[in-house]
Formats: structure tokens, sequence, C-alpha cells
């Protein structure tokens, strides 16, 4: 399969859990495309002053891949500044928050993976 830029679908959601302004999501594949136990796949912007608020994940785990910008995110109680070429991991009860504390646009892949 191959899947083509135009093809993906974007989402712009506000105030996502929460958090401040809007996210760009684009959705890579979806979980029917992927048929495994995946069920978010996509490239996320965050312009700046923008985030997404604190959230929980229970029986899943999400997995976030910095590719360009900065921020700063909380996981799990503990905040940390984040770029490029940096991933988070949370799952098992865990929670997180992630906002862009740069200049530029703060792009990730996410990625959340089912327990079951």
């Amino acid at each position: 399969m191959i899947k083509r830029a135009s093809e993906m679908k974007t989402e712009i959601r506000e105030q996502m859990r929460g958090g401040k302004g809007s996210v760009e999501l684009i959705h890579i594949l979806n979980k029917e495309e992927m048929k495994g136990k995946v069920r978010l796949f996509a490239k996320i912007v965050l312009n700046p002053g923008c985030s997404i608020g604190m959230h929980e994940h229970v029986d899943e785990e999400e997995a976030y891949y910095i590719l360009k910008g900065k921020g700063t995110v909380t996981d799990n109680g503990n905040t940390s500044n984040v770029q490029a070429g940096d991933v988070i991991l949370t799952g098992d009860g865990a929670s997180h928050s992630i906002e862009n504390t740069g200049n530029e646009p703060l792009e990730f892949i996410a990625v959340v993976m089912l327990y079951n």
C-alpha cells in the first residue's frame, strides 16, 4: 500500500484536551488501514504558544517523536524541554501534556498503541 500525502486527512482541533490554541493533526494512517493495535498514527503541528492539555493513557501508550521545533513536555509529573530527535513514551496509567515554547511550529509524530 502507498498512501499519498494528498490522501491524508487533516483535522484542526481547538483547545485539544484542554490545551491552548489550535492543533493540526495530519492522519498518516487510520486504524482501519493498519488493522492492528494502533488507534492513532499522525503528524501533529503546534504553532507557538499552542498546546495539548494534560491527559491520561490507560490500557494504551502514546509515543511522540519530535521532528522540528522546541517545546515543553510534562510526563507523569516531570517537566522537560524537548527538541527535534527526542522521543516521549507515556502509558500504563500515566499522564502527559505538550506545549510549543519555541518561535517556530513544533512538529511531531504521535502513535497511540493499545495494550489489548
